[in-house]
């Protein structure tokens, strides 16, 4: 209950118990929080066990912990419930990986590791999925056009 109270803390409340309550009262105040604090889990445990027989036999095994939102999803993603498959996929994805060909494509370098569509890597990947050879690199930069020159309009842009 109490593992995070370090010897500091611990000295600086019996301290300030023997301040407020005097040596003399501070034994009976310390017997009445233990009593109350053994009175609080005996009616948390007797609900917990009230709301168990009052679910019916098929909760038997329930848990209440299961009711934190944190808990529920850990249990059933990550333990050894794998359904879904969801173990293959988080072993497979490489977040380094995909980040360094994200940042080669951007830079307009070749990567240096296999992208998974038929060994196509970096931005060749991404002009192959643009459609045509034709069709434009959007990775490449522009040239600069000339003073007198106008950019080009683009009707879908404005």
């Amino acid at each position: 209950m109490f593992n995070d109270i370090g010897a500091l803390e611990l000295v600086t409340l019996v301290i300030l118990g023997v301040l407020i309550f005097g040596p003399d009262k501070l034994p009976k105040v310390i017997q009445d929080a233990s009593r109350f604090i053994r009175k609080i889990r005996e009616f948390s445990e007797s609900a917990k066990e009230d709301i168990r027989t009052e679910l019916g036999p098929e909760f038997k095994d329930f848990e209440f912990e299961d009711l934190n939102p944190k808990t529920f999803v850990r249990k059933q993603l990550m333990d050894g419930n794998d359904d879904l498959g969801l173990k293959e996929i988080r072993e497979s994805f490489d977040l380094r990986k995909e980040m360094a060909e994200v940042t080669d494509a951007v830079n307009g370098r070749e990567s240096a590791s296999k992208d998974l569509a038929g060994g196509v890597s970096g931005s060749a990947a991404i002009t192959a999925a643009n459609g045509s050879p034709g069709a434009p690199d959007l990775l490449k930069k522009r040239e600069q056009p000339a003073k007198d020159e106008r950019p080009p309009f683009d009707a879908d842009a404005t």
